[in-house]
């Protein structure tokens, strides 16, 4: 059987990354150029910029993946891109990429949606086993999807409001922790002890998720302790909010799992680097002998790999665009 090799291309938010990938699970060379420093000092990532940065960045990222992998375009056989959903500037940028060099080269252009990236960052690990389960945790996105065939999502449930990344940068930020705040959070609280009473969040029957309620709550246990002349202690408030996070995600997963009969589960997106909800999750597969895989920590956060793993099941499904199919800040992953 012929080897395929995907190059993908990823910009959806302050990440310019390409990568190549041999068969949707052996990468070959990859290369990210991260702005985190630069938006560290916002507070956040600020889409102008994010997109000026990208511009600056793609065909030198482009041209060194090419090296590394000591490969040229005409040994490519398609290109994969995220096309959404991600920050429309951003997003237009390695789109835009992409398009020339397909156009160019007479490449297939793949259009990848970027959580299915993540999903299949999984694959760089271990194949994936169908019907699989999936927990999503970023910053925009906790959602638990259903993979029942090869590329093929249902959605069982998703945030109604905050997702989990976006909730661990607020309360980061009432902490005065720096962004980004969840690797900060997720290392103080080993150091703490779960001492402080938050609520569960939307600790109900359905699969979705809410974490406004337990941002609220944070923030005003933070003002009352603040108001009554207590110190707080971070480290233990961390320890207390990551358990009620971990917990929630776990009890709808595993409840997932069961109700769905799935043997395989993964996690994927920014937050499955988090080493207590990895620990949680490990923790059920085990004890209801599911078997599971966490893509490594380096490619939890946005990179090309996943887009170009993802990029060649989407080639084998026959999922190629023309080169009018423009970026999308939202999009249903359906």
């Amino acid at each position: 059987m012929k080897n395929v090799y995907i190059l993908g291309i990823e910009s959806s938010c302050d990440e310019t990354a390409c990568s190549i990938v041999k068969n949707g699970s052996e990468i070959i060379s990859n290369v990210v150029n991260s702005q985190i420093l630069i938006h560290t000092k916002y507070g956040g990532v600020v889409p102008e910029i994010a997109s000026r940065k990208h511009i600056e960045s793609i065909t030198v990222v482009i041209e060194e993946c090419l090296n590394q992998a000591n490969m040229t375009i005409d040994e490519i056989d398609a290109i994969a891109v995220t096309y959404g959903p991600g920050l429309m500037g951003s997003l237009l940028v390695g789109l835009e990429a992409a398009k020339t060099l397909s156009f160019i080269y007479n490449k297939p252009l793949i259009p990848v949606h970027h959580i299915a990236g993540h999903i299949y960052a999984n694959n760089l690990v271990k194949e994936i086993k169908y019907p699989a389960l999936c927990l999503v945790i970023s910053g925009g996105h906790t959602e638990l999807v259903l993979i029942e065939e090869e590329y093929k999502f249902k959605i069982l449930g998703t945030t109604l409001d905050d997702a989990v990344g976006e909730c661990y940068d607020k309360i980061a930020r009432v902490l005065d922790i720096p962004y980004p705040g969840g690797p900060i959070i997720d290392e103080m609280s080993k150091k703490g002890n779960d001492t402080y009473k938050l609520p569960m969040p939307l600790n109900d029957d359905s699969y979705n998720f809410s974490f406004s309620g337990l941002k609220s709550a944070f923030i005003n246990l933070v003002h009352n302790e603040t108001q009554r002349g207590n110190k707080i202690r971070k480290k233990d408030l961390a320890c207390s909010f990551q358990n009620v996070v971990s917990n929630i995600l776990a009890k709808k997963s595993l409840k997932a799992i069961k109700e769905y009969n799935v043997k395989y589960f993964i996690a994927a997106g920014g937050v499955a680097a988090n080493h207590e909800i990895r620990r949680k999750l490990k923790q059920i597969c085990e004890n209801n002998n599911i078997e599971y895989s966490f893509p490594d920590i380096s490619y939890c956060t946005d990179n090309a790999a996943m887009i170009a793993a993802a990029g060649y099941f989407a080639f084998k499904k026959g999922t190629v665009s023309n080169l009018n199919i423009n970026a999308m800040s939202s999009i249903p992953l359906e």
